[in-house]
């Protein structure tokens, strides 16, 4: 017979007091259930060590041995192929155990790895690797993982087993020993000492109830201590900032020679041929009025042409739209101008930095003229919203799939646009489609 459990009694300020025994009953159950819950998280807190420990230390010494010998291979070219796998799985090994330490030590231990190209050859990836000063820093944790780290990994689940082997004893275990038994400094050899084993354990005992969560924030601490970039962190920082200012840089200067040669070879020109056209017409006004009006004609149509190139040249360095109306509104009007039906879901509560707009706008607009160009689709979705600090534009088609970062496929482009900005690229091509492509800028709406 199932029987519901007793509701939690709620009172309000305007009820009367309970009486003094019921309170005092109350907060005893209250106080119990809190040591309950305490122990159960010291309990725990000592498997996950005991957890730890039993798979840290065969997997560090694994890993930290075929390091050793793939290494040493490179000289006589095995180690070229083997070593970027072997440091591969190192790196999985050390970020499971990042993962531990925020997940039940909260401890934040970021990774630092330096990118490597997709195309690299096994001596490009080999030895762009071993330049990473994260690798050296797994190689050097795995050793301090293998022996400080173990220990203060086992240590927590040692303190609450140890006093088992005195309780036992004392309840006569020592039997079988006949010759004494050394439990801690106590030696057994009767039942009194067995006791005095007893109240050891006791003690032991005692201390693990403060020690068990101090020992595991040791190991992560230690972990932390490590595998965190520190200083590095730093300089990786700058190393990053360097590469996308000067990626900012060639793109300006790349950007600069476009509208160069666009406006020499279109605007310039025609402006040009209006000016030769209203010269001719200036010499055959009076001579040849028929033909000066066809020339006439021809020069505004010219004229015409001119001002509607130099309109995409503007809206190409910034749309007008995206300056008066923001980035929900220029990207629908880049929408309508595509090919295939486009859908648009803008949620922006405010407006962005004007760079950051232009950032996202011409990054969003060169990921749809890949889709509209390579991809075959028939029907793209975009998504922009602002969540997190962080600005998210998702652009996805129902294309082939397919689609890679780099290899000319103009992506390479988008994320060097958004590095600038601290932000981050992320494709989802699978063969046969769908393609998603997500972009993210860390920034602040007004």
């Amino acid at each position: 017979m199932y029987v519901a459990p007793p509701l939690e009694r709620v009172f309000r300020p305007s009820d009367p007091a309970p009486p003094l025994g019921e309170t005092d009953a109350m907060t005893t159950d209250m106080k119990s259930g809190n040591g309950r819950t305490k122990g159960r998280g010291l309990v725990l807190a000592a498997m996950r060590g005991l957890g730890v420990a039993l798979v840290s230390l065969p997997g560090a010494v694994l890993c930290f041995t075929l390091s050793l010998v793939s290494m040493a291979l490179i000289p006589i070219g095995i180690g070229l192929v083997t070593t970027p796998y072997v440091l591969k799985g190192v790196r999985a090994f050390a970020n499971w155990r990042r993962v531990l330490a925020a997940e039940w030590g909260g401890v934040r231990i970021p990774p630092a790895y330096r990118p490597l190209p997709r195309d690299a050859n096994p001596w490009s990836r080999t030895f762009g690797m071993l330049r990473d000063p994260a690798t050296w820093r797994d190689q050097m944790w795995l050793p301090v993982d293998m022996t400080a780290g173990f220990l203060t990994a086992l240590l927590p689940a040692a303190l609450w087993l140890y006093p088992l082997e005195g309780f036992a004893l004392a309840a006569g275990l020592w039997r079988v020993f006949p010759e004494g038994y050394w439990y801690g400094f106590v030696e057994v050899t009767g039942q009194l000492s067995a006791f005095g084993a007893a109240a050891l354990g006791l003690v032991v005992l005692f201390f693990a109830h403060f020690l068990t969560p101090l020992l595991l924030d040791v190991h992560f601490r230690l972990t932390q201590a490590v595998l965190g970039s520190g200083q590095r962190a730093l300089a990786e920082r700058v190393r990053v900032l360097t590469e996308t200012r000067r990626d900012a840089v060639d793109t300006s200067a790349a950007e600069l020679r476009r509208i160069e040669r666009d406006l020499h070879d279109g605007a310039q020109a025609r402006l040009v041929a209006v000016g030769m056209d209203l010269g001719t017409i200036e010499a055959l006004l009076d001579k040849d009025p028929a033909k000066a009006k066809e020339l006439i004609a021809q020069a505004r149509r010219s004229s015409v042409e001119a001002l509607s190139e130099l309109r995409e040249l503007v809206r190409g360095i910034h749309p007008p739209v995206l300056a008066e109306r923001g980035l929900g509104d220029a990207v629908r009007a880049l929408a309508l101008r595509l090919p295939v039906v486009t859908e648009v879901n803008v949620d922006l509560p405010g407006r962005a930095e004007a760079p950051v707009e232009s950032a996202a706008y011409f990054a969003v607009s060169e990921v749809l003229t890949n889709a509209v160009k390579h991809s075959g689709a028939d029907r793209i979705w975009i998504d922009l919203h602002h969540a997190d600090g962080r600005l998210r534009a998702t652009v996805t088609d129902n294309g082939k799939g397919g689609a890679v970062i780099g290899a000319g496929s103009g992506l390479a482009g988008v994320e060097r646009r958004l590095g600038t900005f601290d932000g981050v690229l992320a494709v989802g091509s699978p063969a046969g489609g769908p393609t998603m492509v997500t972009m993210e800028i860390p920034c602040a709406l007004s």
